[in-house]
């Protein structure tokens, strides 16, 4: 189950993907200009990326779980990802971007140790 955490570092780099991508569709620009991001979404190929990312960061989130020495980061980032996403759901498109900033900055402040504590042992 250890071998699992050597994805982390694959899983930091989609971490900062996803906040280029949010400040791109929901950053500071398209707020001045009153644009919905819902109307102006990525390209069918990108969402499918995106999205199956997503879900096999979920997967990977959860599967932490089941190693021992590396449960406490599974724990950070699923937390992080619930608290953020329960924050998200309550509030306006104003305050998305400001939440999904600081929900990307712990998870990457949890990523990055994680990267480094399993490819420094490998």
């Amino acid at each position: 189950m250890y071998s699992l955490a050597l994805a982390a570092p694959l899983f930091l780099a989609f971490e900062i993907w996803q906040l280029v991508m949010c400040e791109r569709y929901l950053g500071i620009k398209q707020i001045a200009r009153g644009a919905n991001p819902r109307e102006m979404g990525p390209g069918e190929v990108i969402a499918c990326l995106w999205t199956s990312g997503v879900i096999l960061y979920g997967v990977w989130m959860v599967s932490l779980l089941a190693a021992q020495s590396v449960r406490v980061y599974g724990l950070i980032l699923i937390i992080t990802t619930a608290i953020g996403y329960s924050l998200r759901r309550n509030c306006g498109l104003k305050w998305i971007l400001v939440i999904l900033t600081f929900e990307g900055a712990i998870r990457v402040a949890a990523l990055a140790p994680l990267s480094v504590a399993v490819w420094g042992n490998f």
